[in-house]
């Protein structure tokens, strides 16, 4: 069986090489990293805070532990480059590597909004470990931390630094948190409680500049108002890592497009995780990688397996306001109804039949599983 060389050390490229382990101990599997190559879980970098974590606490395997408990060789600090398919080679920092079946894991960058200012160069993202690590040195000392994007990961750093005794305050063009994802009374609930949890909002406001001003920050909104900082932290979303991809010439759409086998376009060069498009949908969640894992991982041991999606409502870790989103799939006809109670508020996405397409749990959760059981599969 050919070797197999998985670019990236992430969420995607463990769980992947843990699945192929699982099926076959024998088929040499090498993982090249631009990182430490140490496993951790990157959902966790925006609530470890309040729970304490430093940066080397959240790592769960130290990579070389890792390449002894898999038997694979993993290579860190490697940066690829280009991959050559007539060759079978990658380019890469410490040189040419050939592969046999290539699996790109190289998941996504945060968006750079176009800001201007001198103090623009030092807006923060949180992606990585490493990112998580310069974000926790800078927060030293500080109190007033702005957020530019009310989203899911926006929703949730906000959370957990207001819990960490911060000063949080959160800007969106949006005119609500979840914009994307919650239906209007969803997301009011969820915006009254955090604001009762000490954030600040700023909706359909966007921040155009950012100046430094003595230790601190201010910030110039898209309205001509100013505010004051000391750290500025952007949360704005995710772009599929697509580059190494394009110098394969592969299919590119808003990631990396592969079919339901999780193939590209190039014969033998796979993609999954956060960089992967499979039928349309580009899903930056757990539950689709370890679903993409799974299936990859059998047809590279020569089982063909399809990926399959059922429905996959998707956890915010916002504690003050526990919050449960499942989208109806892309292209849906339908409407929201929502029904609110003191304890929360449940919005049902439904077709003119009244099927149910998609649902939202903010305050109360509880419903998840029996919700979740009736919306069709995504995939």
């Amino acid at each position: 069986m050919e070797p197999i060389t998985i670019i990236g050390s992430g969420l995607a490229g463990i769980t992947l090489a843990r699945e192929l382990r699982k099926l076959n101990r024998e088929v040499p599997l090498q993982i090249v990293a631009a990182d430490e190559a140490d496993f951790y879980s990157k959902p966790s970098l925006s609530n470890a805070l309040a729970g304490g974590k430093s940066p080397a606490q959240l790592v769960v395997t130290p990579r070389d532990k890792l390449a002894a408990e898999l038997g694979i060789e993993i290579l860190p600090h490697t940066r690829v480059d280009a991959i050559d398919v007539p060759g079978r080679s990658i380019h890469t920092g410490r040189g040419m590597l050939p592969y046999g079946r290539l699996v790109l894991a190289t998941g996504a960058h945060p968006i750079r909004l176009p800001i201007e200012g001198n103090g623009a160069t030092q807006v923060l993202s949180v992606n990585s470990l490493d990112d998580y690590a310069r974000f926790r040195e800078a927060l030293e000392g500080k109190r007033r931390v702005a957020i530019l994007g009310a989203g899911l990961i926006g929703c949730e750093f906000a959370n957990d630094l207001r819990t960490g005794g911060f000063d949080v305050t959160v800007f969106d063009l949006a005119p609500a948190p979840l914009g994307r994802l919650l239906a209007p009374v969803a997301a009011a609930f969820l915006r009254q409680r955090l604001e009762a949890a000490g954030v600040v909002f700023h909706f359909e406001a966007s921040i155009g500049r950012v100046e430094r001003q003595g230790a601190g920050f201010r910030l110039i909104d898209n309205r001509g108002a100013s505010h004051e900082a000391d750290l500025v932290l952007s949360a704005v979303g995710l772009k599929p890592a697509t580059e190494l991809a394009a110098t394969a010439g592969l299919q590119l759409n808003r990631g990396i497009v592969v079919d339901r086998l999780l193939q590209s376009s190039q014969p033998g060069i796979y993609a999954l995780g956060d960089g992967a498009e499979v039928g349309g949908l580009n899903l930056p969640f757990i539950m689709p990688i370890m679903r993409q894992a799974k299936a990859l991982a059998a047809t590279l041991n020569g089982t063909p397996t399809e990926l399959v999606y059922p429905a996959l409502p998707v956890v915010v870790k916002t504690p003050a306001c526990p919050t449960v989103v499942c989208p109806p799939p892309m292209g849906s006809v339908g409407a929201w109804r929502e029904e609110a109670s003191e304890s929360g508020v449940v919005s049902r996405y439904e077709d003119a039949a009244g099927k149910l397409l998609g649902f939202a749990l903010v305050g109360d959760t509880n419903a998840k599983q029996v919700l979740g059981a009736q919306v069709p599969a995504w995939l």
